[in-house]
């Protein structure tokens, strides 16, 4: 039952944070260690993590449907299609290789590390609040006329996010503001661009953890998590893009760093 209980927890932690600028895996890794899943089923718990985010990806597709739909019916015959579609490669292709030269290092190292978390939680909060109030001014509106080299600029800050705490779609948003993006156009980017990335990541701790996996009672767990995920997510989508436009990124800077504050003390006062 506490398996349960703790599958929830963790889906519902997914959902909430992953499309926000706090960093879900941050949030996870921390919520892992304070449930004290760090013990034997560690392996298994990590790759539960990262396979429950295929619920976030979901929301992101079924909210974006339409006009995921209708992009795919224009890339024969609309150059802006065309590019819209080469920029997210391009924008992916950063991260992709990164991952796969670093994943073992990511996941025996930084993941072991929540000092390093709390850290990046501060720093990704202040950079957050400086971002909010001095980017440039925005010059590109139009999430599908983005040039290529704005899309790896915004790729290369991605790869900021294989550090646990950092967050990839805050990594994101800020690398597109600091080239002259809207807002809530690089929020939506952002939200696009995680489609390739998650699913990416999904399938090699699928295919790394195939062997796990073949635990029925894993399969359940994960399943629970997917569908917490999935719905939370929904919900924090539609509700995020109203913060930005009415309050910008400067509260999500101060719970970034109120939750990397808490933190610390709490690693500094065991």
């Amino acid at each position: 039952m506490q398996d349960w209980i703790h599958a929830v927890i963790l889906g519902l932690i997914e959902g909430l944070t992953e499309f926000i600028p706090v960093s879900s895996t941050g949030m996870l890794l921390l919520a892992k260690q304070a449930l004290g899943l760090n013990g034997e089923n560690a392996q298994f718990w990590d790759t539960f993590c990262v396979l429950i985010q295929l619920g976030a990806i979901l929301a992101v597709v079924v909210i974006y449907f339409k006009r995921l739909w209708s992009i795919a019916l224009m890339i024969p015959t609309q150059p802006r299609a065309r590019n819209f579609v080469f920029g997210l490669l391009i924008a992916f292709i950063p991260a992709a290789i990164a991952g796969l030269l670093l994943h073992d290092l990511i996941k025996q190292v930084l993941f072991e590390s929540p000092k390093l978390i709390c850290i990046s939680l501060i720093v990704g909060g202040v950079v957050l609040l400086l971002i909010d109030r001095f980017a440039p001014y925005p010059t590109r509106r139009d999430a599908m006329a983005l040039p290529f080299g704005t899309c790896f600029t915004i790729g290369l800050f991605q790869c900021l996010a294989l550090v646990p705490g950092v967050s990839r779609s805050g990594a994101t948003i800020v690398g597109a503001m600091l080239m002259g993006v809207e807002k809530r156009v690089a929020a939506e980017f952002s939200f696009l661009l995680a489609i390739p990335v998650m699913a990416g990541a999904f399938t090699v701790d699928a295919w790394k953890s195939r062997h796990d996996l073949m635990n029925l009672g894993h399969v359940e767990l994960i399943a629970v998590g997917f569908v917490v995920s999935f719905v939370v997510a929904l919900f924090v989508i539609r509700a995020m893009l109203e913060v930005i436009t009415r309050r910008g990124y400067a509260p999500f800077g101060w719970l970034r760093i109120a939750i990397g504050g808490v933190g610390l003390a709490l690693l500094m006062a065991k």
